[in-house]
């Protein structure tokens, strides 16, 4: 039996593809308080969403040179990764295919740069800032990187 559409049309199976991205949580101490670099990107709808630095991996990059790039482009602070945090997995769809997105998030140290979306090749980010990792959660539009940043915080609090 084929799946069909309201109207009565075959629906077209669309294939799948798999996409690895880095990124993750760029940490500088000021004033004694951990604070991390977030972007603002628009979404396909037009609204403006705060999420962390991450993308693609490019030639024979590794996950860690992957997450450094990307955070420097998207943000225009350099950082070394410290440790890795975690994965966040979703699906989303194009118009030709379905993409399964694995997004590897790493904790970084800032180690020079300053915040600028000048950097960014595909001119995706809208605007950067710091915000307090303490307080990060109520800028953060995606649950899922919510709960990055929580890693990050109990990491950097040595509860993990």
């Amino acid at each position: 039996m084929t799946s069909t559409t309201p109207r009565g049309r075959p629906l077209r199976r669309l294939p799948s593809v798999l996409e690895r991205s880095a990124g993750g949580i760029v940490v500088d101490v000021q004033a004694g308080a951990a604070h991390i670099a977030v972007i603002a990107r628009r979404n396909r709808a037009g609204r403006v969403e705060w999420c962390l630095p991450k993308g693609h991996q490019e030639n024979d990059e590794t996950l860690v040179e992957t997450a450094e790039r990307e955070v420097e482009e998207e943000t225009g602070i350099q950082g070394r990764v410290l440790t890795p945090l975690g994965t966040i997995d979703y699906w989303f769809s194009t118009h030709d295919r379905r993409i399964h997105k694995i997004v590897h998030h790493y904790l970084l140290e800032a180690t020079g740069g300053y915040l600028t979306i000048e950097k960014d090749p595909d001119h995706e980010a809208i605007d950067v800032a710091w915000f307090a990792l303490d307080r990060v959660h109520e800028r953060l539009t995606f649950p899922n990187e919510r709960r990055i940043a929580q890693m990050a915080w109990d990491r950097l609090a040595g509860d993990a």
